[in-house]
Parts: structure tokens; sequence; C-alpha cells
């Protein structure tokens, strides 16, 4: 999520809570660099958070990450003031939470914030409906109104047909939409929501987070969510933020941290991650360096795919469009031609940048490889063949971004000594591209087919 020119919805400042009476104490001795495990039993305190300072940006689902005790639930309660800090500022909309009133905090609460826990914390004796108006209830909103409002949002998290049924009636899923609905009804522009999904069997779990996505695309409210589970937080997290022992370790997108991890913490909490639901096609592709046009000879193709060293090339026209796909063999078996024929340009499947890698796999699956990689205005930037998807997914073992560089031209066979089997797709291990910078010595004709 790109944010550089939005003011943050949350402000948090160098924020610590210190559980227990020694907690001034305590803090000197965290600032002073002692550990937590050290201060807890010299102090006899237990530390929530410590100097921990992030930005939330408006419309983000900001998912925070830690092991038990790691104090990520700690965190979430302290930006409402459930929890008092310690040290630090919490700012909401530039305002300081910290410096508030009481009568000042609880007029925030309303106006600005909604909860979901990972207990349901339904009232059994009431319906979906008395449940969900409950909030607007209490905030003195007249009946008509709070139903009006309360069916509203009950059809917005799927549950039209249920308003007069009881919580006990319904699935745990089902119960969780409903405390999700009553945190929505009284319009909040922050959802806290606190392991919200995490007593749930994996897929009603799933399910969840599909709605509450699609949700979020149509209400775009800025949401906290608190999770233990990394594939969770990769699904529907904006930005992520990891602590550890109370301490902010890493901020960035789940590709930021999957690519460039922290610490040796963050690496091993990473390991298991699904980098394929995680990697763009724009993360693997190879970009295109080298590509025939329609106007080229047989001979200038060869030429071109001799100085890349792969059997086959892209076709492109002069914006960069898609035309197909020439293979070696069939550019030989013309090689006395001064144009290209156009019927042997072989259709390509393409897919856009921002395609996750699982995507890919399946049209490499379902299509054959290569496949190009396009931009909003269709123009070939890149392609993703079946190596270049196995080099990504080895480059997960060792948690660094997969390479997107083919050997160097030098390194591969000339390919007008290849057979034509050299230009089957398990053969073409990068069609379009020399990846070597080397390549502007490669002439006039290869430097001009460049993007």
């Amino acid at each position: 999520m790109s944010t550089p020119d939005l003011e943050p919805k949350i402000r948090i400042k160098n924020v610590s809570r210190i559980f227990g009476r020694s907690a001034r104490r305590a803090l000197r001795q965290l600032d002073a660099g002692v550990g937590k495990k050290e201060v807890q039993e010299e102090t006899g305190v237990v530390v929530g958070v410590h100097d921990v300072s992030l930005d939330i940006y408006p419309g983000e689902i900001f998912v925070i990450m830690g092991l038990s005790g790691s104090g990520k639930s700690t965190l979430l309660r302290l930006i409402n003031r459930l929890l008092e800090p310690s040290a630090g500022r919490i700012e909401v909309d530039g305002v300081d939470v910290t410096a508030m009133g009481r009568r000042q905090l609880r007029q925030l609460r309303r106006a600005k914030f909604g909860m979901v826990f990972q207990s349901f914390a339904l009232l059994p004796h009431r319906t979906v409906l008395g449940n969900v108006a409950f909030g607007l209830e209490i905030q003195g909103v007249g009946r008509a109104e709070r139903e009006a409002r309360a069916l509203q949002v009950i059809e917005t998290v799927g549950l039209s047909g249920y308003e007069h049924r009881h919580a006990s009636e319904l699935s745990g899923g089902m119960q969780q939409r409903v405390g999700l609905a009553r945190a929505l009804a009284a319009d909040p522009e922050i959802l806290l929501m606190d392991e919200a999904f995490s007593a749930l069997d994996p897929l009603i779990r799933s399910q969840l987070q599909d709605d509450l996505l699609e949700i979020q695309s149509r209400i775009g409210k800025t949401i906290v969510f608190v999770s233990h589970d990394l594939d969770e937080a990769i699904k529907i997290g904006s930005r992520i933020a990891i602590l550890r022992d109370g301490r902010l370790i890493q901020v960035g997108t789940a590709q930021d941290i999957l690519a460039n991890p922290a610490d040796a913490y963050v690496s091993a909490f990473v390991e298991g991650a699904d980098r394929t639901r995680v990697l763009s096609a724009e993360q693997i592709m190879q970009p295109l360096r080298v590509a025939a046009k329609p106007g080229d000879s047989a001979r200038v193709v060869l030429r071109k795919m001799e100085r890349s060293g792969f059997g086959g090339l892209l076709v492109v026209d002069n914006a960069r469009h898609l035309l197909g796909f020439v293979r070696l063999a069939d550019v030989t078996a013309q090689r006395d031609r001064a144009q290209l024929d156009a019927s042997t340009f072989q259709p390509l499947p393409t897919v856009t940048a921002e395609t996750t890698l699982s995507d890919v796999i399946q049209r490499i699956h379902a299509e054959g490889s290569p496949v190009a990689v396009v931009d909003a205005r269709q123009r070939v930037v890149g392609v993703v063949d079946k190596s270049t998807v196995l080099a990504a997914l080895a480059q997960g073992d060792g948690n660094s971004a997969p390479a997107t560089e083919a050997p160097p031209a030098e390194a591969a066979p000339p390919a007008a000594e290849a057979s034509p089997a050299d230009a089957s797709p398990a053969a073409e291990a990068s069609p379009t591209a020399d990846a070597s910078p080397a390549t502007d010595a490669a002439g006039p004709s290869a430097a001009a087919a460049r993007t």
C-alpha cells in the first residue's frame, strides 16, 4: 500500500506499557538495553510493550503479529486506551488520545472505534437484530433508527434472513459475523479486531477472511487486526507489524518482510509462509530486453536469438504490444525470408504485474510456458516461465527475493547451434531476455529491441 501522501490515521510514538508497581524502574532498565526477561525477574513487573512507534494509514488493514506474549493484544488495547500507556503518545487523526479526560475518551470511542474480539461476546437472550443494535441502544439512538441501521449492516455481513434468530442458534462463523455487524452498526472509522477469527475452524476462518476483504472493499474502514496466523496476515494485511518480547521488530508489506526479513527471528517466523500467495509476477519476472519485431527478417531474429542465448523470442510491435511468440525451428525454416511470416507467431497467455505467483502457476499449468507480463496499457514488461517459477520457489528456502536475471548470454549455447527440440517450453529458460548487462555490446539490432 502506497502511503506517502497520506496523514496517519493512528500514530503511535514510543509507547510502552508495563504492568506492575515498578513501571518507572522497569522502563529505565529497558531503555538501558536490559532484556525483558531480566527486567521482569528483577522488578516483578510484566512488560507488555516497550518503545513501539508506528503509523497506521486510512483505509488499510494493518495486522499486528507475534508469538504468545509478544504484546500484540496489549498494543491493540492501548490504541483506544482500554489500557493506559506507561509512556509515549498515541494520536488519532492528529489528536493526542493519551491527553484526553474520561468524557473526551468516551466520546472518541463512540465516534471513532469499533471492536471485534476473539470471543463472540453476544447476548444469548437477544436476536441477531437485537445484538447488532445493542451498541446503538446504549448510545441512545431511537428504536426505529437503530433497527434500520442494524438491518443494513446485517445485510452487509451476509446475514439477511437471520435477523430474528437467537445467537445460540447460529454457527460460530455466523456468530462472529454478528460481532462484526455490531461493531459496524455505529459506523466507526476504525475497527480494532483482536484474534477475531482464531477460534473458528480453518474453512470458516478462510471464508470470513474473504468476507472481510470484500466488505472492506466497499466500506474502506481503517482496520487494526491482531493475529498469530502468518497466512491470515498475508491474505488480509495491507501491512504487517511483527512484535517480539514487546518490541517492534519489523513493519512492511508481506512482500517486503518475506523478501527482506529484519533479523533471524523474523526470518524464522516467516519461514513457513506460502510465497505463492505473496509474490507477484512483477517480482519474479525476467524483464523484456530482447524481442523480435514483425518487420524483422529471419536472419535478424536468428542473430537476436544467438545473442540472447535462447531458442525463442516474444514478438512485439513498436508500442511493445504482444503479437505472439516465435520459436527457433520456425525461424530457421524461413531463414531466407526478408520478413517473418506472421502465421508462425504463436499465441501466448498474459498476466498483469500484480498477478500472484499462485495464479501464474495455474496459467502455466493450464496454458503452457512462457507467460508474458503486461502493464495497464497492455505493454509487455517481462516474462515468466517454468524455470523462473522454480527459481522463485527455491529462493524461498533462503527467505530472499527471487532472482530476476538470466544467465549471461555467453553462458548459454548459441541459438543457431540448438536443435528444434531446444525450442520446446521446457528448454525455454528465458525466451525473451538476455539479462546480461553486457548485452549493449551485442549490436544495434539487440539494443533496439530492448524496452
